[in-house]
């Protein structure tokens, strides 16, 4: 073994390299506060490794991404486990790049002659988050797609070039798959070799100058190794561990709904690392946006360049470590001011929790259909449980609520109009409407004309017997829906809501029910049923419902306001009737 060794050596001359970077010495001893350097680099490693393996699965296509993606973190062997590394380690390196840039500037390790690989840093701290820029993109999700199409619009602001400088990054003038496959080779290719190629120079410059440390010195001078190596290694280990916790602990990196240009996410937000840009530029609004979005952050890394020669005198030094101070003051003030005020908006959580359900709704179908061709975005624009809540918002929440909101978990200002149909045609709601105190509510025709109409009048005449009957017509009335989550009645409960309905409510003296009458209110004849909810909807305005009567809702389908399939997936939505993994009745 050692004649190989020598043999090596003679033709490498390895042992010296060795040499050369175990013991080199270390002024003041071996330290914690050394240790980021060594911890980025680990981190940046490990990135390679757990980067090219997600590289073998995903697919660079707007049509494809998400569901690459989607492969690698439902089926692929330990594939969430690669995507959780691999994000929260990204996560990590911002962490240490803050520590260790705090570190090098407290400790004066950026003034002469070091003001090179000070450079050297500041421009790896770009690359890094150019970075998590980039691979925000990547899953070609819903999230990731509208805040970095945010991010590429602030390009445009640049002076001179920025209408240029956007086309390039963007891939020409529309933002979709050729940006796609941009920021794919920005993130997997271009932006990689720049960082493996200015980490060589800042260990090189940083191995000829030497560890700068900070004076007076506590302890003797030591070599690298081992007194070095061992506290690297051992921050290595905490800062892997830790990653792998998160982990575990959040089941690998998140990925929302699949990207949707036709559909805007009010919820758009960057990482927590680019927070603090978000809410600066709050503070801009219209044309002084430019001054939130590039003349702030391009004199805040003017100076970070500046640091080196602001510091050739101790008070420039001292100045630097406050002012750095002050700015990470700054920024963590203005990312909580980003949370705090996105956890007062309703509507900004109302979003996120309707990507949320639509993130897990679209997991579920493509388990029980697979993904077409079209795309897996092509399973939520077909699917009710997804589509109702978005038409029943837009043409709908005017006058209807949907359980207090606009279908999409949204309040509404104005008061409704019309009934809320949440758990329409079930049993607990039609008794609810033929109960006269619900029935005159907001929750049903409180703000309508029909809240002094015979119905209301009848149903205020109830004595306390007729009111025990109720129960029974409902019973009857929501049977005919045959709502896809409810059991149907027994055949004599049946007849005797039809006796009820019949003789002793006789409620067929106004309405129709399996054609035997004609009457001067709504036909009930398969009342609440798919069928008898596309036709109410498609036109209400018909003879057989509200005819003359008709106060103000709209003939969606007569009138073309909306597609017949859109009335259908409200329907659908409306009496729940999804397919499921978890069954029918699943919210």
């Amino acid at each position: 073994m050692r004649r190989i060794l020598d043999w090596f050596e003679d033709r490498t001359g390895y042992r010296g390299l060795l040499k050369e970077v175990l013991y080199e010495n270390v002024p003041g001893g071996a330290r914690w506060r050394y240790v980021w350097g060594s911890c980025l680099t680990f981190a940046f490693f490990i990135q390679i490794i757990t980067g090219i393996l997600l590289w073998t699965a995903y697919s660079p296509s707007a049509q494809t991404a998400w569901e690459s993606v989607y492969f690698i973190q439902e089926h692929m062997t330990a594939g969430w486990f690669l995507r959780g590394v691999h994000h929260f380690m990204a996560q990590a390196m911002i962490v240490l790049l803050a520590l260790h840039l705090m570190q090098v500037v407290i400790d004066g390790a950026y003034r002469a002659p070091r003001e090179v690989n000070f450079w050297f840093g500041i421009i790896l701290l770009m690359i890094t988050l150019a970075l998590s820029l980039t691979g925000y993109l990547l899953p070609w999700d819903q999230k990731g797609y509208w805040a970095t199409k945010v991010a590429t619009n602030l390009l445009a602001m640049v002076p001179f070039i920025g209408s240029d400088l956007q086309k390039l990054v963007v891939g020409g003038a529309e933002y979709g798959h050729h940006t796609l496959t941009r920021f794919f080779a920005l993130h997997a290719g271009v932006l990689p070799g720049l960082m493996i190629a200015f980490i060589v120079g800042h260990v090189y410059l940083f191995r000829k100058h030497g560890v700068k440390a900070k004076k007076p010195h506590r302890s003797k001078d030591a070599s690298f190794w081992p007194d070095q190596v061992f506290k690297d290694a051992v921050a290595c280990l905490a800062v892997l561990l830790t990653v792998v916790f998160l982990t575990i602990w959040f089941h690998g990196a998140p990925l929302a709904d699949p990207a949707d240009p036709s559909d805007p996410y009010a919820a758009a937000r960057p990482e927590w690392y680019f927070l603090f840009l978000f809410q600066l530029l709050k503070y801009f609004p219209g044309q002084w946006t430019i001054v939130g979005s590039l003349v702030i952050p391009g004199i805040v890394v003017l100076w970070m360049f500046a640091k080196p020669f602001i510091a050739k005198e101790k008070k420039g030094h001292r100045f630097n470590v406050w002012a750095l101070w002050g700015l990470l003051l700054g920024v963590v003030s203005l990312t909580w001011l980003a949370i705090q005020e996105d956890r007062s908006k309703l509507m900004f959580q109302a979003s996120v929790s309707e990507s949320e359900r639509r993130s897990e709704r679209v997991k579920e179908l493509a388990k029980i259909k697979g993904i077409p061709a079209q795309g897996a975005v092509a399973l939520l624009r077909e699917d009710p449980k997804t589509q109702g809540p978005r038409i029943f918002a837009s043409h709908c929440s005017s006058c209807h609520r949907y359980d207090g909101h606009d279908g999409r978990g949204n309040l509404v200002a104005e008061y409704s109009s019309a009934p809320d149909l949440a758990g329409f045609a079930s049993r607990e709601w039609v008794e609810k409407l033929l109960d006269h105190q619900h029935f005159v509510s907001e929750s049903f025709f409180g703000n309508t004309e029909f809240v002094n109409g015979k119905m209301a009048k009848q149903l205020a005449k109830y004595d306390e017997a007729e009111k025990a009957l109720v129960p029974k017509v409902a019973a009857l009335l929501s049977d005919l829906a045959e709502l896809p989550y409810q059991k149907k009645l027994s055949d004599d409960e049946r007849e005797a809501g039809f006796d009820v309905f019949f003789d002793e409510l006789a409620c067929i003296d106004c309405h129709d029910i399996e054609n035997e009458d004609e009457g001067s209110a709504p036909d009930l004849t398969g009342y609440g049923s798919r069928e008898w909810l596309l036709a109410f909807i498609g036109d209400p305005s018909h003879e057989r419902f509200y005819g003359s009567k008709n106060d103000r809702m709209p003939s969606f389908g007569r009138d073309n306001k909306i597609s017949a399939r859109e009335i259908e997936m409200l329907v659908d939505w409306l009496r729940k009737d999804w397919i499921s993994l978890m069954g029918k009745d699943d919210e």
